[in-house]
């Protein structure tokens, strides 16, 4: 890696007005729809779940369902996470990979752990990269994972240096066409690229009401599923897999909404995937 850690100052990290307001929210940001979760098994997401959930959770004793829906959302946004890592391709112990946007730390680990390979995470938290460092740390894994303050859009790692990337539900706050951009010169060739994300229906027109509401929600700014492909094929990342996550992904919204951890997002999640203004994607593609 070219860039020291003492170098990445907030200046240097936070380049616009904007950025420094998303990291000012995720700094701050103590939602036990993410703490709660992430104390089942100290591996922490900053995602949704895939799957559907188990009815019996709803049912037994009252004093105990909020504690067994916790743990069913838990068990589906692991299982998410699951899924994007079934997509990286062969991953060796030697290989590097990036976790870009990577929250506090929970798919990095679990890469880690699946493959025996290194991983470095990006954040402009500075808040999340400290949680997720005494994360890896709790599990002894600093050797192998590690978690910097510094800018997606310009990692400062070296060129070629990755065998996969892969972006969490992250790309909303970023442009697409500069981040590609950094995605091929760390990637080597054929490596390979995967993206989870919510994406707004370019057939419907502008977007809804619903995922409007989802980007004042979160500070971000959702775009179109035809944005990634332009911005993937101006970068010489070309799609091997796309895969339509959206019925997946509802019952976690369903179950979510009826839990106490929800944080009032849930309806406009709900009401955009089932209008169909809004996709839930994965994307797979290789660099070429």
């Amino acid at each position: 890696m070219s860039v020291t850690e003492t170098e990445n100052t907030v200046a240097n990290v936070l380049r616009t007005a904007y950025q420094k307001s998303v990291a000012n929210y995720w700094n701050a940001e103590k939602n036990d729809v993410n703490l709660k979760l992430g104390e089942i098994d100290d591996l922490y997401h900053h995602h949704y779940g895939l799957g559907d959930y188990d009815p019996s959770v709803l049912e037994g004793p009252a004093e105990t369902r909020e504690q067994r829906m916790i743990e069913e959302m838990h068990r589906l946004e692991t299982a998410q996470a699951d899924v994007l890592l079934d997509h990286l391709g062969e991953i060796r112990p030697e290989h590097r990979l990036l976790d870009a946007g990577s929250g506090r730390g929970g798919t990095s680990i679990m890469a880690n752990a699946r493959f025996g390979c290194s991983v470095d995470g990006v954040s402009i938290s500075q808040q999340q990269v400290s949680f997720a460092n005494e994360q890896a740390a709790r599990r002894g894994v600093t050797d192998k994972v590690g978690f910097h303050f510094r800018n997606m859009l310009g990692t400062g790692f070296d060129t070629g240096s990755r065998r996969a990337i892969w972006t969490n539900e992250t790309t909303m706050y970023v442009d697409l066409f500069e981040l590609y951009g950094e995605f091929a010169r760390l990637l080597e060739y054929g490596g390979r690229y995967v993206c989870i994300t919510g994406c707004s229906n370019d057939v419907q027109g502008l977007r809804s009401k619903a995922v409007s509401r989802i980007d004042e929600h979160y500070t971000c700014n959702i775009h179109s599923r035809s944005e990634y492909f332009k911005a993937l094929s101006a970068n010489g990342l070309v799609p091997i897999d796309v895969v339509d996550l959206t019925a997946a992904t509802i019952p976690y919204w369903e179950l979510r909404a009826r839990s106490e951890v929800a944080t009032g997002i849930e309806e406009a999640f709900l009401t955009a995937y089932k209008e169909g203004s809004f996709h839930y994607l994965l994307i797979a593609a290789d660099r070429i």
